[in-house]
This record gives C-alpha cells, structure tokens and sequence, in this order.
C-alpha cells in the first residue's frame, strides 16, 4: 500500500543537495539586452511554435538544467530507450525541435550554421546547428508513454511532430514579458533560490498542480510538508497548452494564491510561481521530469499523489511512486502520498486512515461545472469559499464568462508572454 516515507527509510541525501540544480551547474542561456540586437543581426529567421518557444525560455532559465539546448540523436536515443542522457544522468523525456524536410531546405538550415528563433515574429533564440536527423516516432512513443495508442494526447503529440529534429545549443535574446495575472507569479530557478533564501527554506516541498485547488489538494500539501519537515511549499502550477474542460490557467494560478492570500497558508510557508511546459501526461515518466524540474527551481522534496500526470487508463495509480524505486538518488526526495479528500465523519481524510469510503466526498471538474451551471456553491468543506470565488472571478476576468476551458478560451486566449519588437534591420527575411 502506497504511503509516505520518511527521509530516514530512504537514506536522505538532502544535506548534500540541498538546492543542487541537476548535473550541478544552473544553465544560463540568456544574452544581456545590450548584446541582443548584435548577437541576432543578419541571422535568418525560423519561425517556432508556442511550445517551442516556452522549452527555449526553458533551457534558457536554467528550467531544464543541465540541457543547454535542443537534444542531438545520442541524447534522443538515451532519454528514450534507457531513461538517461547520453552522459548517463537520468532524463525521461526528450526536448526537441522538430522541423520538416521542406522547412530545412527552403530555409538552408544546415550544421554549423546559427539561425533565429522567432516566435510571432519577434526574435526568440539563436540555435547553433549542430545536428539534423531523423527518428523512429512510433519508438519514441512507445517507450516514453508505454504506449502508441492514439487515444493517449502524448502520442498523438509525438506523432505530430515534423519529419526532422534540429538538435544545438541555444541563446535567449528576447526577454519575455509575461502577461497579467502570470506576471507576479513569474520567477526564474535563479530567482526562486533567492526567494527561497530570503524566506530561510533550506527544505522546500514542491506542489505539481493543473487543477484549481479544493480541500483535498489544500491538505494534500499540508500532509507533504509534514512529511517532509519541510520550511515552504511550492505550489507550481503548470501553464502551457490546454484541452477543453480544463480548467483556464489563469483560474489555476489565481486560486493557489487566494489559498494563502484567504489565510489558509501563512506567507512564512507557501508561494506560487509558474512552470511554462505543455503536460505530456506521460505518468511515471513526466513524474521524474517534474522531479528533475522542480530540483532545478531550489526544491528539496516533490509530492507524488494518486495517478500523478496520468490520463485516462494507462498508467497505474502509483505508477508514478515506484518509479522512483529504480533510479539513483536524484537529490530531491519524493514524498509518496495516497489521495486527500472530504469524509463526512473525518473531515480532510487520508485514504490510508479514513475507513468510511460510502462517506467520502469528491470534487470532480464534471461536479463543479455543474454547480457552476446551477449557480450553487460548493460546501466549505469541500471548497474554500474565497477560493470559489476567485475561480469565478478569473473566469469572468479571463476566461469569456468560464473558468473552464472551451472553443471560445481556446481561441481568443491571451498570451502568457510576448517578445520584444527587434530593432531595425537586424533579422535578415
């Protein structure tokens, strides 16, 4: 039965890595705004996507440390058949820039040649070209997602992707500019060390989150900081690519907020910043990437509840705590949690403690839109009020009338970040 685990079953390590980033070393691939306009002038331009252009602010930041760019064929091969990079430290899932033949051609993209990155126009990233090679998709789905169902969105993904992947280091020249309300949840690893600093957190448990928060996640943190003896919880809510029916990211990063901002936290143990990634819903595998990631950001522990970035059917509920028992220490420990939810005789119930299961309350995104249609409100003791209200809030703020993701989000939703214009006659057409 899965359970928590205390740091002196699993040989804690954290005195020796606490705050270490992965491989190290915190990569910086950010050019000085001085320097921007001259390091792009001249370079031809390769328009990206959006979730192109967060895994360079990505690598840029140091979010994906140790990757300093776009990975080759031997790294590509590792992460996918062994869990590791070439280099043999532990990675899960491959970062790529993926390009098609015709795109490479017209465009002359070619090794140890350096080209623009743009996104919306707007210069993003020089890529040093170092590599260009094809790869057996349906490998790399079927090792990553344990799976080449279509019905899995990590597959469809990679099947999507172009017939070519541009591996070479990158170099952030356009700082982004993070839109309202993302901008004061913004923070780079460099800058969350300081902060973590500042608030004297030498042991941080990190919260992964695409889910406006009820009672059962609010206890699922406080059950992990427990757990962890832990100084500060990091709610990290992921921003990035959205289906309908989810919940809009504005609602998301809002509500963890309003939990401490409403006193259900202390500011002396809680804060929410943002990871740019779109999810993969790759399971036990994304679970080490948010592991590595959250490690990157200062974060000494990581909670892993039930069905931890799974979809559907295909993983096992705790597929994503046994992981863990077959790598090496990866220096941030994983806090293994069953479910938190509302019992009607226990109040917050652990799974593992609460015996009343025809007396436990879940909160679905189905129920709650209902409520929302029927204009009733949740009982407090399944949905703290002020954060309730918050999630409505954000939906007639952000979300067309909506908290919850449909075609009309989907299709006038603002930018999380924009670019700088570039100056005059710097990127060649």
């Amino acid at each position: 039965m899965p359970r928590l685990i205390p740091l002196e079953e699993k040989g804690s390590t954290i005195a020796a890595n606490a705050l270490s980033p992965h491989g190290g070393t915190l990569i910086d691939r950010v050019v000085p705004a001085d320097r921007g306009a001259e390091r792009i002038r001249g370079l031809k331009p390769i328009a990206v996507r959006d979730s192109i252009a967060a895994e360079c602010i990505g690598i840029a930041y140091g979010f994906f440390s140790p990757l300093e760019g776009f990975m080759g064929r031997a790294d590509v091969d590792a992460v996918t058949t062994q869990m590791r990079l070439a280099d043999g430290l532990v990675w899960s899932i491959p970062i790529v820039l993926d390009l098609s033949s015709d795109e490479i051609s017209a465009r002359g993209v070619c090794v140890g040649e350096t080209f623009l990155l743009t996104h919306h126009g707007r210069p993003l990233a020089t890529l040093d070209v170092e590599e260009i090679f094809a790869y057996d998709l349906e490998t790399l789905a079927r090792c990553v997602y344990g799976t080449t169902d279509d019905a899995h969105p990590g597959v469809r993904r990679t099947r999507a992707y172009r017939d070519r992947f541009v591996a070479g280091r990158i170099e952030l020249v356009g700082t982004p500019q993070v839109a309202p309300p993302f901008d004061r949840f913004w923070l780079t690893p460099a800058q969350l060390r300081e902060r973590f600093a500042e608030n004297g957190w030498r042991r941080v448990v990190a919260f992964q989150t695409r889910n406006v928060p009820h009672v059962g996640h609010e206890w699922l943190m406080k059950g992990a900081f427990f757990a962890a003896r832990a100084d500060g919880i990091l709610a990290n809510p992921v921003i990035g690519e959205k289906k309908a029916g989810d919940a809009i990211d504005e609602a998301i990063a809002l509500t963890h907020a309003r939990l401490r901002e409403a006193g259900y936290f202390t500011q002396a143990v809680h804060e929410t910043s943002l990871l740019l990634w779109d999810m993969r819903y790759a399971g036990p595998r994304e679970a080490v990437l948010h592991a590595i990631v959250r490690k990157n950001l200062g974060c000494t522990h990581h909670v892993f509840g039930r069905d931890h970035a799974g979809v559907g059917d295909f993983y096992d509920p705790f597929a994503a705590h046994r992981i863990f028992d077959e790598l090496p220490d990866l220096g941030i420990e994983p806090v293994l949690t069953q479910a938190w939810s509302v019992c009607e005789l226990c109040g917050p119930a652990y799974a593992a403690f609460c015996g009343h299961e025809d007396r436990r309350q879940a909160l679905s995104g189905t129920r709650l839109r209902k409520l929302i249609a029927d204009g009733e409100r949740p009982d407090p003791s399944l949905f703290r009020p002020e954060v309730f209200d918050a999630m409505l809030d954000a939906g007639e703020r952000y979300g067309a009338g909506s908290p919850f993701v449909d075609s009309r989000y989907l299709e006038h939703r603002n930018p999380v970040f924009t670019l700088p214009a570039p100056e005059p006659a710097t990127v060649a057409t």
